[in-house]
């Protein structure tokens, strides 16, 4: 094997997926040739990297239903298809459906799978969001728990007027908000305490991705509800009953004027 022969197949066999007799013959000829050996090494390296940095998301079993919900679907509809007759042109027809069913089937999964990740996505570029707030001493930048303070100032500074209500009654005290990015639109957060802790919620018009229900990112719980045209996601350490009782009460609230 020289070098042109093992460039295309080094990529495979970092990732195990080349057979037995191609493995043997790269693994010779690395052991012969410093530049391939140091291009399989880069390759490992750069599967380790990404390993440990890139957050790794498991499919809920939302999603796995989801899936196997549209496979067998097209099972069902494969079974239930007539027979066509067997002419000069039956090969052709059969071949023209059956890719139109994979097309069909590759679709529905990829659209599946591409919006649960955005989905996921959004939540933890909230934890994020709300980490570096919280490091960098900048969880508000209008002080007050006075909702006609608070609202007009984030109103001010955006295309839409989030809902604001203090629920210090029921535990959840408002103490401000600020302005942030998510999923790269300007949003409000609103920031509340609940005894020693803190939560952020970021509110947003009703449109974009958002995450399941409840979540939890690097030891933190997220949780998404809607209501009154916004979606309410709220990131902290509170637990994630209180919170989603939480979340759920803002977002079954009437927008105060």
């Amino acid at each position: 094997m020289n070098c042109n022969e093992a460039g295309m197949l080094v990529a495979k066999y970092a990732d195990g997926e080349v057979d037995s007799l191609q493995g043997r013959s790269i693994e010779q000829h690395l052991r012969g040739c410093a530049a391939c050996a140091a291009k399989h090494q880069d390759l490992l390296a750069l599967r380790a990297q990404i390993g440990a940095e890139v957050p790794y998301f498991t499919a809920t079993p939302e999603l796995r239903e989801r899936v196997r919900a549209l496979l067998a679907n097209a099972q069902d509809t494969a079974r239930a298809r007539p027979r066509p007759k067997r002419d000069r042109w039956g090969w052709l027809t059969g071949g023209f459906v059956a890719g139109c069913a994979a097309t069909l089937l590759a679709w529905g999964v990829g659209t599946t799978v591409i919006a649960w990740r955005a989905n996921e996505d959004v939540a933890v570029e909230a934890v994020a969001t709300h980490v570096r707030a919280t490091l960098n001493n900048h969880l508000i930048q209008v002080a007050s728990s006075d909702q006609h303070t608070v609202k007009p100032w984030l109103s001010a500074r955006l295309d839409y007027s989030p809902p604001v209500q203090d629920l210090a009654s029921e535990g959840f005290a408002l103490t401000g908000g600020r302005l942030d990015m998510l999923n790269k639109q300007r949003v409000a957060t609103l920031v509340y305490s609940r005894r020693l802790h803190t939560i952020d919620v970021f509110v947003r018009p009703e449109s974009a991705p958002a995450p399941s229900t409840l979540r939890t990112v690097r030891g933190f719980n997220v949780v998404h509800a809607t209501g009154s045209g916004m979606d309410w996601i709220a990131v902290s350490d509170v637990s994630a009953d209180e919170l989603t009782q939480f979340v759920q009460r803002l977002a079954q609230q009437t927008a105060t004027p």
